[in-house]
């Protein structure tokens, strides 16, 4: 009787997890440590997928540890990964549980770029697995019991899990086998299985009947429930639905059993012996339409003892009245399962390959954080550039500190000469010249690497708009257009950036052609330079002046200024606070990160004093710049003035100018330089990502056209069958069938051209009461109905609800009695409720017809003679 249904185990497709998870890896964490212990899990997980699904399992408690392992780190990567079709593209293919090698019921194989279609499949083999763990236990002791029923509601859970969750993470229609109505009805079979087991343990326990017959009626019901999901559906094997059928029987006939020895405790002898019948009629029933699948024997004599013993007391000593089976009162129902919900991590010796790394939504976090981090100090430190670069050209407008150090008039200020020095040591104008001559070669590069990129990106766009066109709604794909907006919206941007970055370059080209000559006077050696500085008359004798004093000192005052300012650009730059943490306490406790609240209030509290420190630079600058001004005017009062002295101090001025603009044209162009290095980086993963997508994309494109190229093979190329002649349905009398709601299969015929013989005359009435009566139609009589049913019940001629499924083709389908004189030669008709015609099939001898000369007619003794 035990018979208990597995379930297959999906096949997957080899797939590399590696290579695209390591290149990711390297993509956005930094080299070092991390990166190759992140590498090292990538291999490990690699290894674990195959051990997983790229072999066949044992069906032990090992693989089904390695089976839930393996889904409990996909869960894991799940966050931190970006698998999608336009990030990390890995394509996963599995095949269709219950395909045989044709298509059943849906697609054979399905293919898809989604971690979550992996995990699905993943699930569903644990469930089967299970399932499989489950059937093979022996159930004769306690151990087997607990461990069927275990692994039966691990299986329900699996399956419901699936149900529940297929369609949002898949983005087509899934194969049938993960479809939700046939996962829905395995986890209800998996639930009937586990409800059946703790029916055996308590029987094995000889618990009380009452108990017994409660677990015995709620495991029929679950049967029952089981087989109208699927009694119209071709989801699951054939073979499914008769043991489902069977085992609906033999449970409600356990629950009438046990609830009959309860009868009879309570004196109640009349329905002890109906609900015995009606158990006896349920085994009958079983074995009659599926002795094949299971052996009721055992049951069978058990009920019928029972029966025998009780009729006999009853008739002899109680002489009860036995009820219909209406009147019967209905037995209780307990249930002891429950399908397990699958929480992660299932298996208990999980450990996270990638437990260092953090999730997709705190890197993306961080990634915000940073962003916000280097606005915050690029404010900051461009801020205090721009004071610096004001206050240098404040004091090169004024010629300071030149001019209170020029009192000899025909010798160069010791603040220029340090500024030629500096100039010199920097390169001079060499320096600049190689810097821009640098810079076409960088930004062709990058624009060379960005139309690369977006060639690629088109080529594929093409080939797959064009085979779209050609397959139409068969090309059942994410469209490349679709597929490809983010890059190309990022490769928009950059285009962008590259023409604001060609403006940029223009605008210091022509900067530098504008002072050019002056920094190429600051770069020659003393002596030149002095002789290209008029000399003038020498200035009064103003340096013991209180003015003179007062400018130097505020001079002092604001180098110090500019030195505080190099220092806080420093402290700026090395500030480093590490947010995760922070994110992971937020995302656990919260399920979701506020990134704006928290990275503000971090930023506030890290730079809060720094920001404070650079507008009090700001103002003391202010201060100073506005004392110096006013000091300047009277130093200029004190000087005296004349066309040789304003001469010479005009290009004095040009070369402070000239050396400010010197120092600025140099950072930018070194910036410019670093700027398209590092944009350099960014296309390359951009270029590899394009490439990475596309070729998945052609791989995905393959795969797809194998797949429709067998699909269009397996099609079949004759037109469909006509609809049938009408004199195909007329009697064999000439008299037409009674009208009937009832669809009647067509008789299996081929069509002739050559002239058809006559209709065999019907054969005669034998015996009402030995055999079924051939009415003129053709129809038989209904065979003698079962015990316990209507004498007016006949055959069904299409399925009905359990516990008596029968219809042609089912598996379990009890044929009706043929009438006397069936004719063998016409196979396949006997389940007709007409007499078919027949016809010759070409290439066969024609049917027997009328006597012809050489050809005897045989003699039919139980025809009559014409």
């Amino acid at each position: 009787m035990a018979t208990f249904i597995s379930v297959q185990s999906k096949k997957a497709s080899e797939v590399d997890l590696a290579k695209p998870l390591c290149k990711f890896i390297q993509q956005t964490y930094p080299a070092g440590e991390a990166q190759s212990d992140h590498c090292r899990a990538a291999e490990e997980l690699n290894k674990l997928r195959k051990s997983a699904v790229g072999r066949p399992l044992d069906k032990h408690e090992s693989s089904l540890e390695t089976l839930t392992r393996y889904y409990d780190q996909l869960c894991s990567i799940e966050p931190k990964f970006p698998f999608s079709e336009n990030q990390i593209c890995v394509t996963f293919t599995w095949k269709d549980a219950f395909d045989k090698g044709s298509l059943f019921g849906g697609s054979v194989k399905l293919a898809l770029a989604s971690l979550g279609y992996e995990k699905t499949c993943v699930l569903f083999n644990c469930g089967a697995l299970a399932s499989q763990i489950a059937s093979e236990q022996n159930l004769d002791n306690d151990e087997g019991l607990k461990t069927a029923a275990k692994h039966y509601q691990f299986a329900s859970g699996a399956f419901q899990h699936i149900k529940d969750t297929v369609l949002s993470a898949l983005n087509r229609e899934p194969t049938v086998d993960i479809s939700p109505d046939t996962v829905g009805t395995l986890s209800l079979i998996m639930l009937a299985q586990a409800q059946e087991v703790f029916f055996l343990k308590a029987t094995r326990d000889k618990m009380k009947d009452a108990i017994i017959a409660k677990l015995a009626n709620q495991a029929a019901d679950y049967y029952g429930d089981a087989f109208k999901q699927c009694q119209y559906k071709d989801t699951l094997p054939k073979e499914v639905f008769p043991v489902l059928a069977a085992k609906h029987c033999i449970m409600q006939a356990n629950a009438e059993y046990h609830q009959s020895i309860l009868a009879k405790q309570q004196k109640k002898f009349g329905e002890e012996i109906g609900r015995l019948q009606h158990a006896s009629d349920l085994v009958k029933t079983v074995a009659s339409r599926y002795d094949e699948y299971v052996n009721v024997k055992d049951l069978s004599d058990k009920i019928n003892r029972a029966l025998t013993a009780a009729k006999k007391d009853n008739d002899f000593i109680y002489h009860d009245r036995v009820p219909d089976l209406k009147d019967l009162d209905p037995i209780g129902k307990a249930s002891l399962v429950k399908s397990t919900s699958v929480v992660v991590p299932i298996s208990q010796k999980f450990t996270d390959l990638f437990e260092k790394m953090v999730p997709l939504a705190v890197q993306q976090s961080l990634s915000l954080y940073n962003q916000r981090k280097a606005d915050l100090v690029n404010r900051s430190i461009a801020q205090m550039r721009e004071a610096t670069n004001l206050a240098n050209g404040v004091l090169a407008s004024l010629n300071l500190p030149a001019a209170i150090e020029d009192v000899s008039g025909d010798s160069v200020p010791q603040s220029i000469l340090q500024k030629s020095k500096s100039v010199i040591e920097q390169g001079g104008i060499q320096t600049i010249d190689q810097l821009i001559k640098d810079l076409p070669e960088l930004l062709q590069r990058n624009r060379e690497i960005l139309d690369e990129s977006l060639r690629l990106l088109s080529e594929e766009e093409a080939t797959d708009n064009d085979l779209r066109a050609k397959f139409k709604e068969r090309w059942q794909r994410t469209p490349s257009s679709e597929l490809y907006k983010p890059l190309r919206a990022e490769g928009a941007n950059v285009s962008n950036i590259l023409d604001k970055a060609i403006q940029a370059d223009g605008h210091v080209k022509e900067r530098y052609q504008t002072h050019r000559d002056t920094i190429s006077l600051l770069c020659k050696p003393e002596p030149e330079l002095n002789a290209a500085i008029p000399s003038a008359n020498p200035a009064k004798t103003i340096q013991g002046s209180e003015v003179v004093s007062v400018l130097r000192s505020l001079l002092v005052s604001l180098d110090e200024v500019k030195k505080e300012r190099e220092q806080l650009e420093n402290d700026l730059k090395s500030v480093n606070f590490d947010m995760t943490s922070k994110f992971l306490t937020a995302l656990a406790q919260d399920g979701a990160i506020n990134e704006e609240a928290i990275s503000v209030t971090e930023l506030d509290r890290i730079y809060g004093s720094l920001t404070h420190k650079v507008q009090e630079t700001l103002k003391k600058q202010d201060e100073l710049l506005k004392n110096i001004q006013n000091a300047h005017q009277e130093f200029s009062k004190m000087k005296q003035s004349n066309n040789e002295s304003n001469l010479r101090e005009e290009v004095l001025k040009n070369l402070a100018v000239a050396n400010d603009n010197f120092v600025e044209l140099v950072a930018n162009l070194k910036e410019g330089t670093k700027f398209y290095n590092e944009l350099t980086e960014i296309l390359l993963k951009f270029q590899n990502k394009c490439s990475d997508i596309v070729f998945a994309r052609k791989t995905e494109r393959d795969e797809l056209l194998k797949d429709l190229q067998q699909s269009i093979a397996r099609e079949p190329s004759a037109p469909s069958i006509p609809s049938q002649p009408a004199y195909q349905t007329a009697a064999a009398g000439g008299s037409k069938p009674a009208a009937s709601t009832t669809p009647t299969p067509a008789p299996r015929t081929m069509v002739s051209s050559k002239p058809q013989p006559p209709a065999r005359p019907p054969p005669p009435v034998i015996s009402t009461a030995s055999a079924p009566v051939s009415t003129a139609t053709g129809a038989t009589a209904s065979p003698a109905p079962l015990p316990g049913s209507s004498a007016a019940s006949t055959a069904p001629s299409q399925a009905q609800g359990p516990p008596y499924p029968t219809y042609p083709g089912y598996p379990g389908y009890c044929q009706m009695p043929m009438p006397m004189g069936y004719n063998p030669y016409t196979y396949g008709q006997y389940n007709l409720p007409y007499a078919p015609q027949m016809y010759q099939n070409p290439g066969q001898a024609p049917y027997p017809g009328p006597q012809q000369p050489g050809y005897p007619y045989p003699q039919q003794p139980y025809y009559p003679q014409q």
